[in-house]
């Protein structure tokens, strides 16, 4: 049996050091995606969010404009029924129910007349959720319709409401 030279040992000491130095930049740069994606995440679910309340907001207005002195308005609302395009809503589910939704999906919970969003990165969430779903309760507060967070939710350290 021929010794191994030390030049030969000390080639594979080097392609041991360059394959954990790889290793550790791949697992770097796995991380550092996961929290872009969810980050990227977090601002789609704000957006929409914003265009749901703009959506309430003129509903309220037409409904005021259509049937003025009108005193039997609804407690709770859809307003994924009144936006015109919304590709990822999922349709009725509730909270219970929500784990079957395809993560990325928005829901509306009419038991509790509530809006929900099935997160596709749930890192960065707190309080952790069981299904990795926010909510958002829809109710009208003196006749004007508005979202309110179901609990105090913070994504990447930033208050989501």
């Amino acid at each position: 049996m021929v010794a191994a030279s030390p030049w030969q040992s000390h080639r594979l000491l080097e392609w041991g050091v360059v394959a954990a130095v790889l290793v550790a930049l791949i697992w770097a740069f796995e991380r550092q995606a996961g929290i872009v994606q969810g980050q990227a995440e977090r601002l789609t679910v704000k957006l929409t969010l914003k265009a749901v309340r703009d959506t309430l907001t003129l509903e309220q207005l037409l409904r005021t404009t259509r049937s003025p002195g009108r005193s039997a308005e609804p407690k709770t609302i859809n307003p994924f029924a009144l936006l015109q395009d919304v590709p990822n809503y999922a349709g009725d589910a509730t909270m219970a129910t929500v784990g079957t939704v395809p993560p990325g999906n928005w829901v509306f919970d009419s038991d509790c007349g509530c809006i929900g969003y099935r997160l596709r990165y749930p890192q960065g969430l707190e309080p952790t959720q069981e299904a990795d779903a926010i909510w958002f309760r829809v109710e009208a507060v003196n006749g004007v319709f508005r979202l309110s967070p179901q609990a105090d939710y913070r994504w990447f350290e930033q208050v989501l409401r």
